[in-house]
């Protein structure tokens, strides 16, 4: 897919970035960003400038990454075991 500017407004400012990204993944990705940061009354915008808002919003969005992740290597590690007893037990009854 070919770049494509792609614009949004946030916290009255104007963004721009280029992506080859689908349309859905890119108007996705900035409504979970909107959600975080603007979902949040923690942070008024009276209190922080929209940078440090950006900022945190995109911490935050890293941490639940990384949460994620670790939570999937769980369920990967607890999936391979269930396989590995499958196995394990037609194995046994095959023999």
């Amino acid at each position: 897919m070919k770049d494509r500017l792609v614009q949004f407004e946030l916290f009255g400012q104007e963004f721009a970035f280029y992506s080859d990204a689908p349309d859905d993944e890119v108007e996705k990705a900035i409504k979970l960003l909107r959600d975080e940061l603007e979902g949040d009354e923690h942070y008024g915008r009276s209190h922080l400038p929209s940078s440090k808002m950006l900022v945190l919003g995109c911490l935050r969005l890293a941490a639940k990454y990384v949460q994620m992740e670790r939570e999937h290597a769980v369920l990967y590690q607890e999936q391979s075991r269930s396989i590995a007893n499958l196995i394990r037990k037609m194995t046994v009854s095959i023999e």
